[in-house]
């Protein structure tokens, strides 16, 4: 045999027993049994109905107001960015629906840290039609943006009516 084929051979042969001894030593490592689970936390106690009602709520009306900012910026005299107005009308239109069930009545009672007055359940039938009108102006406005897609008179007028309808309702039914 050449020198040549006897190296060739000789690494082959050093190849393979590092691939058997990989091999089994992957096979002895999962023939092990795994570690064991680190031991689970203390399961926290859920919130009550009343105050998931109430996180809710105060996530939803945080996004609004967020979300209502480019709309006040622009009456405000800020430039109208077209893209920005849809992204924030559609969103406005998509949070106003969730308003529908952000009071239920069981978050009327024993929970402090709400901004919510009594008066929403007592008064329901006109606090429902004053979330109606904001949903209402709001889609409004979202059809009207949609074909003008700038500041018009018209725009300035459909967002201001929203802004409205929301000093309305704080008014009525938010604690200050």
């Amino acid at each position: 045999m050449s020198r040549t084929s006897l190296t060739a051979r000789r690494m082959m042969v050093v190849g393979g027993g590092l691939i058997l001894g990989a091999a089994f030593a992957l096979s002895a490592k999962s023939q092990t049994a795994p570690a064991a689970a680190p031991p689970a936390a203390p399961a926290a106690a859920s919130p009550s109905p009343a105050r998931l009602a109430i996180e809710n709520r105060k996530a939803v009306y945080t996004l609004i107001g967020n979300n209502f900012k480019p709309l006040g910026a622009v009456l405000k005299g800020s430039p109208y960015d077209a893209a920005t107005i849809q992204k924030s009308i559609a969103r406005l239109v998509f949070l106003s629906g969730l308003l529908d069930d952000a009071f239920p009545e069981v978050s009327n009672v024993g929970e402090p840290d709400t901004k919510a007055k009594p008066d929403i359940w007592t008064s329901r039938a006109d606090f429902d039609k004053k979330t109606k009108d904001f949903q209402t102006h709001l889609i409004a406005l979202q059809v009207l943006n949609d074909t003008d897609k700038e500041a018009t008179e018209a725009f300035k007028t459909a967002a201001t009516a929203i802004g409205q309808d929301c000093k309305a309702c704080h008014d009525a039914y938010r604690v200050k």
